[in-house]
């Protein structure tokens, strides 16, 4: 009988694991591609860059803020179906699918009504004024437009991952990315004889027709090659009431993560226009990454929920070990390769010497976190997967309000200005890795 050193450990397969996270890593980059597009674009016109740039950086902080806040639905829907799919009951949320879909769609149109009635008041909090605030005003009116199509297509790429399929969602999100880059050019810059230059609201025109793309899409994937439907039950499924709890729960998680984001635009706008501008491009940036690294974490959360629905325990252990070594070598790999571009990567975004000499100077501070922010955004994704969102909220809470939030009030005061919101991005991410290890470790090791 082989000794106990000998008998291999259950694992994921890298094949399994990555059949997920590249795809997601694809579908996850389209939101910010498609802000980061707009900026490359926007902040390449010839009259009032700065100003248009710095705009557009703003509503993209917003509408990621309201996005992420509102998208704990996805990630509740995933974790529920990818359970109950590991424990072989899929029939028990067929209902639920529908109704979290519904849910979304509503709570899109609430806040559109809300945001854009009020939108001057909102992006006054940023610090916006004169022409930067009447720019952050139209853009963003007409990006929020898109509020019911991201809403809902995210409901459903939440279903499309819990059954443990990420490749449909890369399609939708790989046509809107195109469709967005395409309708940019043609109608920021407009075609002569053909299409009016539009500037800034050409931008968020083309946005709006993407995410109705992707929503198109999505419908067609769910409908064909799902076992759920769109058809409502008056009964409300059992498992609603766990999901909006769970959502609950993240939504309030996502609102201290947005104050963070919050805190960063309006320190930086109050800095000054090429300040808020040099921002713009750091946090955009910085998302994209985010959402880059986030592709593993998807994966944790689609198999780390299907492993606890099948108790598979040690498998689970074995998954965070994984795809925590994968999330390392891909922010590893982002880094070198903005190193080796250091200098050029502003110039994609922007002219204007005084906003470039201020993110080349603090660029390398982003780049230098991305390893401690691939291991939170992964653990993150598990502790998603396995309905810990109680936990997660707290960790969010301490993190922003015990570490992020007087990181900042104190270097601010010295002075530091846009490496004070940096160094306090990095404490806040590090306070975040730090309590998730620790917490998977204790609980899930000791159950294999």
């Amino acid at each position: 009988m082989p000794s106990k050193s000998h008998i291999k450990a259950p694992k994921v397969s890298f094949k399994e694991i990555n059949t997920i996270a590249i795809p997601a890593i694809i579908a996850g980059i389209a939101e910010p591609l498609i802000s980061l597009s707009d900026i490359a674009i926007i902040g390449n016109v010839e009259n009032n860059a700065v100003e248009a740039l710095a705009a557009a950086g703003i509503v993209g902080s917003f509408l990621s803020a309201i996005i992420w806040i509102l998208a704990q639905t996805k990630t509740a829907i995933s974790a529920l179906v990818s359970q109950h799919l590991g424990s072989n009951r899929l029939h028990a949320v067929k209902t639920l699918v529908p109704q979290t879909i519904l849910l979304n769609f509503l709570l899109s149109l609430l806040i559109y009504f809300i945001t854009a009635f009020f939108a001057e008041l909102i992006f006054s909090a940023y610090n916006a004024e004169g022409l930067i605030l009447d720019y952050t005003k139209s853009y963003y009116r007409i990006r929020a437009l898109g509020y019911p199509f991201t809403l809902v297509t995210f409901a459903i790429f939440g279903v499309f991952r819990g059954l443990q399929n990420t490749l449909w969602a890369m399609k939708c999100s790989l046509v809107g990315g195109a469709v967005n880059i395409g309708l940019d050019f043609l109608l920021v810059y407009g075609v002569e004889g053909f299409i009016p230059a539009m500037h800034l609201e050409g931008a968020a025109i083309a946005s709006v027709i993407a995410q109705g793309v992707m929503l198109a899409m999505a419908l067609y994937f769910f409908i064909k090659k799902t076992p759920f439907h769109l058809k409502l039950s008056l009964n409300l499924n059992p498992n609603l009431k766990p999901l909006i709890s769970m959502a609950s729960n993240l939504f309030l998680r996502t609102l201290a993560l947005n104050f963070a984001i919050y805190l960063a635009n309006s320190y930086a706008t109050d800095y000054g226009k090429n300040y808020i501008a040099a921002q713009s491009i750091l946090m955009n940036i910085w998302l994209f990454f985010s959402f880059f690294i986030d592709g593993y974490a998807n994966a944790g959360n689609a198999i780390g929920g299907k492993l606890l629905g099948a108790k598979a325990y040690k498998k689970l252990w074995n998954l965070s070990k994984d795809i925590s070594k994968y999330a390392v070598i891909i922010a590893l790999i982002l880094m070198g390769i903005c190193a080796l571009f250091y200098d050029e990567i502003g110039l994609i975004f922007n002219k204007d010497e005084q906003v470039l000499l201020l993110f080349s100077s603090v660029f390398w501070l982003v780049l230098l976190m991305q390893p401690i922010n691939s291991i939170a955004f992964m653990f993150d994704g598990i502790f998603k997967g396995l309905g810990e969102a109680k936990y997660l909220r707290n960790v969010l809470l301490i993190a922003t309000f015990l570490g992020f939030w007087p990181t900042l009030l104190i270097l601010d005061y010295v002075g530091l200005k846009l490496y004070a919101i940096w160094i306090a991005f990095f404490v806040w991410m590090l306070i975040r890795s730090i309590a998730l290890v620790v917490k998977f470790r204790r609980k899930y090791l000791a159950a294999t």
